[in-house]
């Protein structure tokens, strides 16, 4: 069985959580072949891997396209709706997988709120051609059935890659030292939009005397919202935007307390990466993370800046709470392997096949 596990722009998505996705896909179903799994991947779509090369095996009257039994789509664009109409006309099965909702797509950049009814209607359209659409979560399948997509919708961690983190220890002193981190620090990594929470943060840091970092990219272009523009370029004196980070490892390793108030997520990899290093999170109490994570147990789920604000000072407080949330995190993130992952994914992909 050969699979192409396609993603649009992935130079350009390399640092988002989208590109992340991809990559554990991809070495899911490796690990699955290593396993022992009749399954082949590819990620270009064109023959050899090499568009000059499928140009001119067109030339000689060759397909230009990647000769394949699944087609596996990341992104929404043009060249993604192309590859499902050829699916369409080739008798492929299309697996469509849901990394982009309108809901989460809002407070992104400047102007996504007014885009974002459009984007549900595009979307709709969009994940209906599917032969099967693949979602991060329980949570967002419910959110497609609204639209209403019209395909059948299954539920698919995008799992954790433990090894991306697993030295994060390591840089701990390095990355403290670096951005001026001292005490117990409350920390978030990811791309610095309104929609992961920042105002909660910056208004939490501001009641609490810890030290606060963000570890991501910060858009300082016009796509840049006034709310970003204006939290990151006058911070409160204890936060710290260390903007884009070579080394992930390094962000989890020099924060001690996971803090992510955001607002709307599919899963949240960014969550099972601190849980993967063992650290305790305090989440906002949103229905994604009540599907895989238990207040109390493996996290604190907080509704309010003032609960935030209590949560944080407590784990400061409490370095015996810290640890046993942080063991139960490292053993939930476990739970989402990538070689569980992969099993999935090829089981889907075998179903697909057997369907026809």
């Amino acid at each position: 069985m050969r699979v192409l596990d396609y993603l649009e722009l992935d130079s350009q998505l390399d640092r988002a959580g989208i590109g992340t996705a991809h990559d554990q896909q991809v070495e899911a179903l490796e690990r699955a072949r290593a396993a022992g799994a009749d399954v082949e991947v590819v990620t270009s779509p064109w023959a050899a891997g090499d568009p000059r090369a499928a140009l001119r095996g067109a030339l000689a009257g060759r397909s230009p396209l990647s000769d394949v039994d699944v087609i596996h789509l990341n992104l929404i664009g043009p060249a993604s709706v192309a590859l499902a109409r050829y699916a369409k006309v080739t008798d492929t099965p299309l697996v469509l997988h849901c990394h982009v909702t309108s809901e989460d797509f809002r407070e992104s950049f400047r102007g996504s709120n007014a885009i974002a009814p459009a984007l549900r209607r595009y979307l709709r359209w969009f994940y209906s051609q599917a032969d099967l659409v693949l979602t991060p979560s329980e949570y967002t399948k419910r959110r497609l059935l609204e639209y209403p997509v019209d395909a059948p919708i299954r539920a698919v961690s995008n799992g954790i890659d433990r090894d991306s983190v697993a030295d994060h220890e390591r840089y701990r002193e390095e990355y403290r030292e670096r951005f001026d981190l001292d005490g117990v620090v409350m920390f978030a990594v990811g791309s610095v939009f309104e929609r992961k929470g920042l105002t909660a943060f910056c208004e939490v840091a501001k009641r609490t005397d810890h030290d606060f970092a963000w570890f991501g990219t910060v858009d300082s272009g016009p796509q840049a919202s006034p709310t970003v523009k204006r939290w990151t370029d006058d911070p409160p004196e204890n936060v710290t935007f260390s903007g884009w980070v070579d080394d992930k490892p390094g962000a989890f390793g020099a924060g001690d307390v996971f803090f992510f108030p955001t607002k709307e997520e599919n899963q949240g990899i960014v969550v099972l990466e601190a849980m993967a290093c063992g650290k305790p999170c305090v989440l906002r109490d949103i229905p994604v993370f009540r599907e895989y994570f238990e207040d109390g147990h493996d996290c604190l789920l907080c509704d309010s800046r003032a609960e935030m604000v209590e949560a944080l000072n407590r784990l400061a407080d409490d370095p015996d709470l810290r640890e046993r949330l942080g063991e139960n995190a490292r053993e939930t993130a476990a739970e989402h392997s990538l070689e569980r992952v992969g099993e999935e994914l090829v089981e889907t992909y075998e179903q697909l096949l057997e369907s026809r």
